[in-house]
């Protein structure tokens, strides 16, 4: 049966956290409020809890969970190769609506899908998400619902689709933003934009001049 916190309440945030942290752990689902939507999340090196967020959602090995992150940071030691660009972004979006695509480093230990040696990276604006990663380290987070559906912005609209597949629901009243992440390739010398959302265009380029978009 799943657990449900109240975030609101500074009792029930406070145990609802600490749960959340040991369910994690144990390689069980989350559902967490973001800056944009909800999140279906899993600790990053949970070979398992990722099978589980995967099948919650009904979605194949074919597009890998990104990861999120508690601090700016966290990223020098799960990226390969940065480059400058890749750092100056981070430095200018982090919290924030952008993911970053990197080389992560062959040592680590995880398997988020095919992801072909990158990850997608994000840290996001929010408090309930960033003091939870913070505790958790970074965790595998894809939105909240089942795949083909529309993501959910509460946490009522997450549990009538991932039901009883999440161990631990944490309650933020109405999420962020429902545009997506912009999305940047960074494995490369010049920054690419793969997906445009919340950050646009022309604020990206006063960063990095030089970013490429189709």
């Amino acid at each position: 049966m799943s657990l449900h916190f109240d975030m609101a309440d500074p009792a029930e945030r406070a145990r609802g956290l600490e749960t959340a942290v040991t369910a994690a752990r144990r390689g069980d689902l989350l559902v967490i409020p973001t800056d944009t939507v909800y999140g279906i999340g899993c600790d990053a090196f949970s070979s398992s809890g990722v099978e589980r967020l995967l099948a919650a959602k009904g979605r194949g090995r074919d597009m890998p969970v990104p990861v999120l992150l508690g601090s700016p940071g966290v990223i020098e030691g799960l990226a390969y190769g940065l480059t400058k660009a890749a750092r100056e972004l981070a430095e200018a979006f982090w919290p924030g609506a952008l993911t970053l695509v990197v080389r992560h480093q062959p040592s680590l230990a995880w398997d988020l899908g095919d992801s072909r040696g990158t990850v997608a990276l994000r840290m996001p604006l929010h408090p309930v998400a960033i003091e939870l990663l913070r505790a958790s380290g970074p965790m595998a987070v894809s939105s909240a619902n089942r795949s083909g559906s529309s993501p959910a912005t509460t946490y009522l609209e997450a549990r009538d689709q991932l039901g009883d597949s999440v161990a631990v629901y944490l309650d933020s009243g109405t999420s962020g933003d429902a545009v997506p992440s912009t999305i940047v390739d960074v494995t490369g010398q010049v920054p690419h934009v793969l997906r445009l959302g919340a950050v646009e265009l022309d604020t990206l380029r006063s960063v990095c001049p030089d970013l490429t978009c189709d």
